[in-house]
């Protein structure tokens, strides 16, 4: 009868340590490759949640989109099939509208504009409009500055662009913009995108140089302009469901480890652009880099003007205006 005590009550312990150490274990992914400004930002986060929760939650994760493309994944978050997700900016709009006036062309002066505008009141407004959607938005991070790379022709001024049939993200504001370049645009997951560049299915495409060199586009690709038409924003998101359910400081805990895989991934990004046209350089593209911005603009007049319309020149003008 002692035995069978002694036996039952060493179950009992065994089954309450288990549950001591019981460890949740989820998802997060990137369309990128692991050593990617991308990678660096969700391998910075799982690790600063497992040591943030003392090894309660654990976050598995996936890149070179082994879990599909960056609107998948994000599709996958909002229905709670997948808990987590690492994205530039460019399907967010399909899912949040309110973010499109991000991707408004030639919007921010600088990387250190950008971080100020998504890191004050209104990148922090911006990340409250995920709630309704089904998403818990937990900080925003960075893709970078876009440029466009092709396999035609050098790209000097914005009447080379006319003719080029570019891979776009799938994102509305992208598009217009494109277009009004004579562009002919073809949005596509990113996954695909190298096979399509290298079947000569595209001509070229537009990323930051953090995009380009981690997915060897220089195999594929001559020519680089760089016309940093574009800055893309990067955002941790999660299911909201999954994020309720988490204890105040558990929910502490996942906003501060996305806090600090932004500053990992930012800090990559910074490397890559200090770095990154010399090393492409010497692989062999072609590098234009003195290029007259405001005969862009000026192209994007049109396009400029409807942006307006959209979102209001005076919400378009605080973003300006932000130091």
């Amino acid at each position: 009868m002692q035995l069978t005590r002694i036996a039952a009550g060493l179950v009992l312990g065994m089954g309450l340590a288990c549950a001591a150490f019981a460890q949740t274990t989820m998802k997060i992914s990137i369309s990128t490759a692991q050593n990617s400004h991308q990678g660096i930002a969700i391998d910075t986060f799982a690790k600063e949640v497992e040591k943030r929760t003392n090894g309660r939650y654990k976050v598995q994760t996936f890149y070179n989109g082994a879990l599909g493309g960056e609107r998948e994944s994000i599709e996958a978050v909002q229905l709670g099939t997948q808990e987590l997700a690492f994205s530039s900016s460019g399907p967010v709009p399909n899912f949040v509208p309110e973010t499109k006036i991000l991707d408004v062309p030639f919007l921010f002066r600088d990387k250190a504009h950008a971080r100020a505008v998504l890191d004050g009141p209104i990148g922090q407004e911006l990340l409250a409009k995920f709630d309704a959607k089904g998403f818990k938005a937990l900080a925003w991070a960075e893709n970078g500055f876009r440029h466009m790379t092709n396999s035609k022709r050098d790209i000097k001024g914005p009447e080379d662009l006319k003719g080029l049939k570019m891979r776009t993200m799938e994102n509305p504001v992208h598009i217009a913009a494109y277009k009004s370049f004579g562009i002919i645009t073809t949005p596509m997951a990113f996954p695909e995108v190298f096979t399509a560049l290298q079947q000569g299915t595209v001509d070229g495409q537009e990323n930051p140089l953090s995009v380009i060199i981690s997915a060897k586009f220089e195999q594929v690709q001559k020519h680089l302009s760089l016309t940093g038409h574009v800055y893309s924003p990067a955002i941790f998101v999660m299911n909201k469901a999954a994020f309720d359910k988490l204890s105040a400081a558990d929910k502490q805990a996942f906003i501060d480890a996305a806090k600090e895989g932004t500053k990992a991934n930012r800090a990559r990004v910074d490397e890559d652009d200090a770095k990154g046209v010399a090393d492409l350089r010497a692989k062999g593209m072609t590098v234009i880099d003195n290029l007259d911005k405001a005969k862009f603009v000026n192209a994007l007049a049109t396009a400029n003007a409807q942006f307006e319309k959209d979102f209001g020149k005076a919400n378009l003008d605080k973003i300006r205006a932000v130091q």
